[in-house]
């Protein structure tokens, strides 16, 4: 990052106004992206271990018509009944994988909305200022980063901006794959003809698009979500229909692939919040 711009157009009385607001209201939306952290990592959690349940209740069924049953295949319907209630547990697992989901779509849409408010800017005449923390100025000179002068010590505005495009970045890269696997994984409650009609491209909630589109994981020009993929990394994806049902190992990859959270670097995740709370002076972990 370059050297911070030190000159201000701003009269020092308003510079001496902006920069406890600005410290103020930066310090305020990086505790929300630090709780925003945390509550991505306890969704995440949850929605594995309905995927988890999930999965076991379908190879359970899957497997249960070529089961040695001992002495309890002597019951009758012993087989159906024990497939219908793994069906009906399926079912529950379902929904609530997909509830996870959206909580996690939810987490990313506030990450999002947090890191477009890190600015402040001035409001009224500069004799008498108003501050203010909006997206936008009424005043077009006025780009709400105090001309870049430094709002703590070292850096001005547009570096706490990066920071935070790149963590949001990586949520929504990993909220996109998650996207994928939940879609495919959902269909493993499916029979019959309902499994032709589920594809990729399809809402997943009521809204799911509207969310989607707050973290530009939908393209208006495709109408359709986002192809995804790894970060820094841009491929298409072609139609998808859930024709076939994976099996056991396909399904322990995607496990696996939930758990890694291959678009999130940890390491770099950790760096990013102890450097904002070095110059900041607050501890955000």
């Amino acid at each position: 990052m370059g050297t911070p711009e030190r000159g201000s157009p701003l009269p020092t009385s308003v510079t001496r106004l902006w920069r406890p607001a600005a410290q103020r209201n930066l310090r305020n939306q990086w505790s929300k992206l630090a709780s925003c952290r945390s509550e991505w990592f306890s969704c995440s959690s949850a929605a594995r271990s309905h995927a988890t349940s999930l999965v076991n209740a379908f190879l359970s069924q899957k497997y249960v018509p070529s089961m040695e049953l001992g002495i309890l295949n002597e019951m009758p319907d012993i087989r159906n009944k024990a497939c219908s209630k793994l069906f009906k547990q399926q079912e529950l697992h379902q929904r609530k994988l997909l509830s996870s989901y959206k909580d996690m779509v939810a987490v990313v849409t506030r990450m999002v909305n947090v890191s477009r408010l890190m600015r402040c800017y001035v409001k009224g005449p500069s004799s008498s200022p108003i501050l203010q923390f909006s997206t936008s100025s009424e005043n077009n000179d006025d780009n709400g980063d105090g001309a870049g002068i430094p709002v703590f010590a070292f850096w001005s505005i547009s570096y706490f901006e990066q920071l935070a495009e790149e963590l949001v970045q990586m949520f929504t890269s990993e909220l996109n794959l998650k996207r994928l696997l939940v879609a495919e994984l959902l269909t493993l409650s499916c029979e019959g003809p309902q499994l032709n009609e589920l594809c990729w491209s399809y809402e997943l909630y009521p809204g799911e698009f509207n969310d989607l589109s707050i973290c530009n994981l939908y393209s208006i020009e495709t109408c359709k979500p986002v192809p995804p993929g790894l970060v820094g990394r841009k491929y298409e994806m072609p139609t998808m229909q859930f024709k076939n049902q994976p099996n056991r190992e396909v399904l322990q990859v995607y496990l696996t692939t939930w758990l890694a959270e291959v678009n999130i670097d940890t390491h770099r995740v950790d760096e990013i919040f102890a450097i904002i709370g070095d110059e900041m002076h607050v501890s955000l972990s």
